[in-house]
Protein backbone atom coordinates (compact mmCIF):
# COMPACT_ATOMS: atom_id res chain seq x y z
CA UNK A 1 0.00 0.00 0.00
CA UNK A 2 1.51 3.67 -1.33
CA UNK A 3 2.84 5.43 1.83
CA UNK A 4 0.65 3.69 4.21
CA UNK A 5 1.58 3.39 7.70
CA UNK A 6 -0.08 1.29 9.96
CA UNK A 7 -0.12 1.96 13.64
CA UNK A 8 -0.94 -1.07 15.52
CA UNK A 9 -2.59 -1.69 18.31
CA UNK A 10 -5.23 -4.32 19.49
CA UNK A 11 -8.90 -3.45 20.67
CA UNK A 12 -9.49 -5.09 24.87
CA UNK A 13 -13.10 -5.77 24.12
CA UNK A 14 -13.12 -7.72 20.26
CA UNK A 15 -9.01 -8.19 19.73
CA UNK A 16 -9.42 -6.69 16.28
CA UNK A 17 -5.95 -5.23 15.34
CA UNK A 18 -6.85 -1.26 14.67
CA UNK A 19 -4.97 1.69 13.98
CA UNK A 20 -4.76 5.21 12.37
CA UNK A 21 -4.07 4.88 8.19
CA UNK A 22 -1.88 7.60 7.22
CA UNK A 23 -0.60 8.58 3.60
CA UNK A 24 -2.28 8.74 0.34
CA UNK A 25 -4.80 5.85 1.08
CA UNK A 26 -7.19 8.32 3.37
CA UNK A 27 -7.31 10.77 -0.35
CA UNK A 28 -7.99 7.89 -2.47
CA UNK A 29 -11.48 7.05 -0.47
CA UNK A 30 -13.20 10.07 -1.25
CA UNK A 31 -14.35 9.95 -5.26
CA UNK A 32 -18.03 10.51 -6.08
CA UNK A 33 -18.90 9.65 -2.13
CA UNK A 34 -17.89 11.28 0.71
CA UNK A 35 -15.88 9.05 2.59
CA UNK A 36 -18.03 8.82 5.73
CA UNK A 37 -20.84 7.48 3.28
CA UNK A 38 -19.01 4.08 3.46
CA UNK A 39 -20.58 1.66 5.62
CA UNK A 40 -19.68 -2.28 6.96
CA UNK A 41 -23.37 -3.17 6.01
CA UNK A 42 -22.86 -2.41 2.32
CA UNK A 43 -19.74 -4.12 2.07
CA UNK A 44 -19.88 -7.22 3.28
CA UNK A 45 -23.21 -7.53 1.20
CA UNK A 46 -20.99 -7.01 -1.72
CA UNK A 47 -18.87 -9.77 -0.51
CA UNK A 48 -21.29 -12.22 0.11
CA UNK A 49 -21.92 -12.06 -3.33
CA UNK A 50 -24.44 -9.10 -3.69
CA UNK A 51 -24.10 -6.94 -7.11
CA UNK A 52 -25.73 -3.22 -6.64
CA UNK A 53 -26.43 -1.81 -9.93
CA UNK A 54 -24.12 0.91 -11.87
CA UNK A 55 -26.69 4.04 -11.40
CA UNK A 56 -26.92 2.99 -7.79
CA UNK A 57 -27.09 6.18 -5.17
CA UNK A 58 -24.10 6.69 -2.67
CA UNK A 59 -24.53 4.68 0.87
CA UNK A 60 -25.43 8.12 2.34
CA UNK A 61 -28.42 8.07 0.41
CA UNK A 62 -30.04 4.39 1.26
CA UNK A 63 -32.66 4.62 4.12
CA UNK A 64 -31.99 2.69 7.69
CA UNK A 65 -28.43 2.33 7.22
CA UNK A 66 -26.15 4.86 9.31
CA UNK A 67 -22.94 6.74 7.54
CA UNK A 68 -19.58 5.47 8.89
CA UNK A 69 -16.92 7.67 10.48
CA UNK A 70 -13.36 7.65 9.57
CA UNK A 71 -12.30 5.60 11.86
CA UNK A 72 -14.85 3.08 11.65
CA UNK A 73 -13.35 2.93 7.79
CA UNK A 74 -9.83 2.61 9.11
CA UNK A 75 -10.74 -0.15 11.27
CA UNK A 76 -12.68 -1.90 8.22
CA UNK A 77 -9.87 -1.76 6.06
CA UNK A 78 -7.63 -3.18 8.73
CA UNK A 79 -9.76 -5.87 9.50
CA UNK A 80 -9.98 -6.63 5.41
CA UNK A 81 -6.22 -6.02 4.82
CA UNK A 82 -4.03 -6.47 7.94
CA UNK A 83 -3.82 -10.68 7.71
CA UNK A 84 -2.85 -10.51 4.83
CA UNK A 85 0.39 -9.28 5.62
CA UNK A 86 0.68 -12.46 7.21
CA UNK A 87 1.95 -16.17 5.01
CA UNK A 88 -1.34 -17.46 6.94
CA UNK A 89 -3.55 -15.02 5.93
CA UNK A 90 -1.80 -15.38 2.55
CA UNK A 91 -2.49 -19.04 2.53
CA UNK A 92 -5.71 -18.54 2.99
CA UNK A 93 -6.66 -15.90 0.43
CA UNK A 94 -5.24 -17.95 -2.21
CA UNK A 95 -7.50 -20.84 -1.27
CA UNK A 96 -10.53 -18.75 -1.24
CA UNK A 97 -9.59 -17.52 -4.97
CA UNK A 98 -9.12 -21.55 -5.87
CA UNK A 99 -12.48 -22.20 -3.72
CA UNK A 100 -14.09 -19.71 -6.17
CA UNK A 101 -12.52 -20.43 -9.31
CA UNK A 102 -13.76 -24.33 -8.60
CA UNK A 103 -17.38 -23.06 -8.02
CA UNK A 104 -17.40 -20.84 -11.28
CA UNK A 105 -15.88 -24.32 -13.48
CA UNK A 106 -18.24 -26.17 -11.74
CA UNK A 107 -21.05 -23.57 -12.78
CA UNK A 108 -19.85 -23.40 -16.18
CA UNK A 109 -19.04 -26.68 -16.93
CA UNK A 110 -21.14 -28.69 -15.21
CA UNK A 111 -24.03 -29.16 -17.39
CA UNK A 112 -21.34 -31.04 -19.76
CA UNK A 113 -19.83 -33.51 -17.02
CA UNK A 114 -23.77 -34.23 -16.16
CA UNK A 115 -24.47 -35.18 -19.56
CA UNK A 116 -20.87 -37.15 -20.26
CA UNK A 117 -21.82 -38.99 -17.31
CA UNK A 118 -25.29 -39.85 -18.73
CA UNK A 119 -23.71 -40.78 -21.76
CA UNK A 120 -21.08 -42.97 -20.91
CA UNK A 121 -23.53 -44.95 -18.11
CA UNK A 122 -26.34 -45.01 -20.76
CA UNK A 123 -24.56 -46.14 -23.42
CA UNK A 124 -22.63 -49.03 -21.68
CA UNK A 125 -25.70 -50.48 -19.90
CA UNK A 126 -27.68 -50.30 -23.32
CA UNK A 127 -24.29 -52.30 -25.37
CA UNK A 128 -24.80 -55.27 -22.53
CA UNK A 129 -28.43 -55.67 -22.55
CA UNK A 130 -28.29 -55.35 -26.81
CA UNK A 131 -25.29 -57.64 -26.90
CA UNK A 132 -27.86 -60.77 -27.99
CA UNK A 133 -29.25 -58.72 -30.59
CA UNK A 134 -25.80 -57.14 -32.08
CA UNK A 135 -25.15 -61.02 -32.22
CA UNK A 136 -28.31 -61.59 -34.24
CA UNK A 137 -27.45 -58.52 -36.49
CA UNK A 138 -23.90 -60.05 -37.15
CA UNK A 139 -24.48 -63.58 -38.20
CA UNK A 140 -27.57 -62.61 -40.39
CA UNK A 141 -25.29 -59.96 -41.92
CA UNK A 142 -22.39 -62.46 -42.83
CA UNK A 143 -24.81 -65.03 -43.94
CA UNK A 144 -26.19 -62.86 -46.25
CA UNK A 145 -23.00 -62.06 -48.71
CA UNK A 146 -19.82 -63.32 -46.25
CA UNK A 147 -19.03 -59.59 -46.22
CA UNK A 148 -17.67 -57.94 -42.78
CA UNK A 149 -20.52 -57.04 -40.47
CA UNK A 150 -19.65 -53.39 -39.57
CA UNK A 151 -18.69 -50.68 -41.35
CA UNK A 152 -16.52 -47.61 -40.41
CA UNK A 153 -16.50 -44.45 -41.64
CA UNK A 154 -14.43 -40.96 -41.31
CA UNK A 155 -16.62 -38.18 -39.66
CA UNK A 156 -16.48 -34.91 -38.59
CA UNK A 157 -17.32 -34.08 -34.94
CA UNK A 158 -16.77 -31.02 -32.23
CA UNK A 159 -14.84 -28.05 -33.98
CA UNK A 160 -13.94 -30.53 -36.89
CA UNK A 161 -11.84 -33.23 -35.29
CA UNK A 162 -12.56 -36.14 -37.56
CA UNK A 163 -13.08 -39.88 -35.75
CA UNK A 164 -13.97 -43.02 -36.80
CA UNK A 165 -17.55 -44.02 -36.97
CA UNK A 166 -19.03 -47.59 -36.56
CA UNK A 167 -22.40 -48.79 -38.36
CA UNK A 168 -23.60 -52.28 -39.01
CA UNK A 169 -23.07 -52.58 -42.67
CA UNK A 170 -26.43 -52.18 -44.74
CA UNK A 171 -24.92 -51.35 -48.22
CA UNK A 172 -23.15 -53.91 -51.02
CA UNK A 173 -19.39 -54.15 -50.70
CA UNK A 174 -18.77 -51.67 -53.75
CA UNK A 175 -20.81 -49.32 -52.20
CA UNK A 176 -18.90 -46.27 -52.23
CA UNK A 177 -17.78 -46.96 -55.67
CA UNK A 178 -21.55 -46.70 -57.24
CA UNK A 179 -21.91 -43.55 -54.93
CA UNK A 180 -20.51 -41.44 -58.59
CA UNK A 181 -23.39 -43.13 -60.89
CA UNK A 182 -26.03 -42.15 -58.23
CA UNK A 183 -24.99 -38.54 -57.38
CA UNK A 184 -27.11 -36.87 -60.44
CA UNK A 185 -30.15 -38.60 -58.70
CA UNK A 186 -29.85 -37.17 -55.31
CA UNK A 187 -33.08 -35.92 -53.84
CA UNK A 188 -31.48 -32.67 -52.11
CA UNK A 189 -30.06 -31.61 -55.71
CA UNK A 190 -26.72 -32.63 -57.23
CA UNK A 191 -24.82 -30.27 -55.54
CA UNK A 192 -26.44 -30.49 -52.38
CA UNK A 193 -24.06 -30.94 -49.63
CA UNK A 194 -26.12 -34.16 -48.17
CA UNK A 195 -26.98 -37.29 -50.69
CA UNK A 196 -30.08 -38.76 -50.43
CA UNK A 197 -32.11 -40.74 -53.03
CA UNK A 198 -35.27 -43.06 -52.64
CA UNK A 199 -34.89 -46.84 -53.23
CA UNK A 200 -30.98 -46.35 -53.12
CA UNK A 201 -29.81 -49.43 -54.97
CA UNK A 202 -26.74 -50.30 -53.11
CA UNK A 203 -28.75 -50.88 -50.05
CA UNK A 204 -29.56 -54.90 -49.38
CA UNK A 205 -32.34 -56.38 -48.56
CA UNK A 206 -31.62 -56.95 -44.96
CA UNK A 207 -30.15 -53.58 -44.65
CA UNK A 208 -34.01 -52.11 -45.52
CA UNK A 209 -34.94 -53.11 -42.20
CA UNK A 210 -31.95 -52.32 -40.15
CA UNK A 211 -32.31 -48.62 -42.14
CA UNK A 212 -35.72 -48.41 -41.44
CA UNK A 213 -35.39 -49.60 -37.42
CA UNK A 214 -32.47 -47.60 -37.13
CA UNK A 215 -30.42 -50.71 -35.85
CA UNK A 216 -27.46 -50.16 -38.26
CA UNK A 217 -26.97 -47.17 -35.89
CA UNK A 218 -26.50 -49.39 -32.58
CA UNK A 219 -22.55 -49.44 -32.95
CA UNK A 220 -22.19 -45.89 -32.39
CA UNK A 221 -23.33 -46.71 -28.67
CA UNK A 222 -19.64 -47.28 -28.75
CA UNK A 223 -18.63 -44.54 -30.14
CA UNK A 224 -20.58 -42.68 -27.40
CA UNK A 225 -18.74 -44.80 -24.64
CA UNK A 226 -15.56 -43.95 -25.83
CA UNK A 227 -16.27 -39.39 -26.33
CA UNK A 228 -16.41 -39.28 -29.63
CA UNK A 229 -19.98 -38.91 -29.72
CA UNK A 230 -23.48 -37.85 -27.33
CA UNK A 231 -26.58 -39.74 -27.63
CA UNK A 232 -28.17 -36.23 -28.47
CA UNK A 233 -26.79 -33.97 -30.63
CA UNK A 234 -26.19 -33.16 -34.33
CA UNK A 235 -25.48 -36.04 -36.78
CA UNK A 236 -21.93 -36.50 -37.79
CA UNK A 237 -21.19 -35.35 -41.47
CA UNK A 238 -18.70 -36.48 -43.80
CA UNK A 239 -15.79 -34.43 -44.55
CA UNK A 240 -16.64 -34.14 -48.35
CA UNK A 241 -20.22 -32.41 -46.76
CA UNK A 242 -18.15 -30.77 -44.94
CA UNK A 243 -16.03 -28.88 -47.45
CA UNK A 244 -19.41 -27.76 -48.81
CA UNK A 245 -20.59 -25.98 -45.85
CA UNK A 246 -21.43 -22.36 -45.32
CA UNK A 247 -20.11 -20.13 -42.49
CA UNK A 248 -23.75 -20.14 -41.00
CA UNK A 249 -23.40 -24.01 -41.52
CA UNK A 250 -20.42 -24.86 -39.60
CA UNK A 251 -22.50 -23.89 -36.23
CA UNK A 252 -23.52 -27.91 -36.23
CA UNK A 253 -19.82 -28.55 -35.00
CA UNK A 254 -20.53 -26.42 -32.73
CA UNK A 255 -21.00 -29.06 -30.25
CA UNK A 256 -20.27 -32.43 -29.96
CA UNK A 257 -21.99 -35.10 -32.52
CA UNK A 258 -24.61 -37.70 -31.50
CA UNK A 259 -27.20 -40.61 -32.61
CA UNK A 260 -30.86 -38.87 -32.35
CA UNK A 261 -31.22 -35.25 -32.43
CA UNK A 262 -34.29 -32.95 -33.41
CA UNK A 263 -34.76 -33.85 -37.04
CA UNK A 264 -34.45 -37.25 -36.10
CA UNK A 265 -37.62 -37.22 -34.18
CA UNK A 266 -39.12 -34.37 -37.22
CA UNK A 267 -38.95 -36.84 -40.32
CA UNK A 268 -35.60 -37.90 -40.53
CA UNK A 269 -34.17 -38.03 -44.16
CA UNK A 270 -36.68 -35.96 -45.88
CA UNK A 271 -35.92 -33.20 -44.27
CA UNK A 272 -33.42 -31.13 -46.43
CA UNK A 273 -29.74 -29.82 -45.19
CA UNK A 274 -31.06 -25.78 -44.46
CA UNK A 275 -33.94 -27.63 -42.51
CA UNK A 276 -31.59 -29.71 -40.95
CA UNK A 277 -29.10 -26.99 -40.11
CA UNK A 278 -31.76 -24.82 -38.81
CA UNK A 279 -33.26 -27.96 -35.80
CA UNK A 280 -29.40 -28.32 -35.02
CA UNK A 281 -28.91 -25.24 -34.31
CA UNK A 282 -31.73 -24.53 -32.33
CA UNK A 283 -31.04 -28.01 -30.29
CA UNK A 284 -27.54 -26.36 -29.59
CA UNK A 285 -29.04 -22.75 -28.43
CA UNK A 286 -31.77 -24.87 -26.53
CA UNK A 287 -29.57 -27.36 -24.97
CA UNK A 288 -29.51 -29.05 -21.66
CA UNK A 289 -29.94 -32.20 -19.88
CA UNK A 290 -33.80 -31.97 -19.74
CA UNK A 291 -33.95 -31.65 -23.49
CA UNK A 292 -31.97 -34.33 -24.55
CA UNK A 293 -34.27 -36.79 -21.93
CA UNK A 294 -37.28 -35.58 -24.08
CA UNK A 295 -35.33 -36.04 -27.08
CA UNK A 296 -34.65 -39.61 -26.26
CA UNK A 297 -38.06 -40.30 -25.05
CA UNK A 298 -39.23 -39.47 -28.63
CA UNK A 299 -36.66 -41.34 -30.50
CA UNK A 300 -37.85 -44.87 -30.11
CA UNK A 301 -41.53 -43.92 -31.58
CA UNK A 302 -40.40 -41.94 -33.91
CA UNK A 303 -37.78 -45.18 -35.18
CA UNK A 304 -40.82 -47.74 -34.87
CA UNK A 305 -42.84 -45.37 -36.82
CA UNK A 306 -40.11 -45.61 -39.72
CA UNK A 307 -41.09 -42.19 -41.08
CA UNK A 308 -37.76 -40.84 -42.80
CA UNK A 309 -35.90 -43.83 -43.21
CA UNK A 310 -33.92 -44.07 -45.93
Amino acid sequence: MNNMIFHKHRDSATGVPKGTLKGSMNTGLSDSCNTSTFDSTRINQRSKGDRTPQNAQCPSTVQGVPPMNEHEIQQLLIHHYFPVQRPLGRWRLALNFYYERLNWLCWINGGDVLKRTFDFSASLTALLLLSPLFLVIGLLVKLQDGGPVFFTQIRVGKHGREFKMFKVRSMCLNAEEKLKELIARNQHGGQGVTFKIKDDPRITKLGRWLRKLSLDELPQLYNVLIGDMSLVGPRPPLPREVKRYTLADHRRLAVKPGITCFWQISGRSEIDFNGQVKLDVTYIETRNFWVDLKILAKTLPAVLSGKGAC
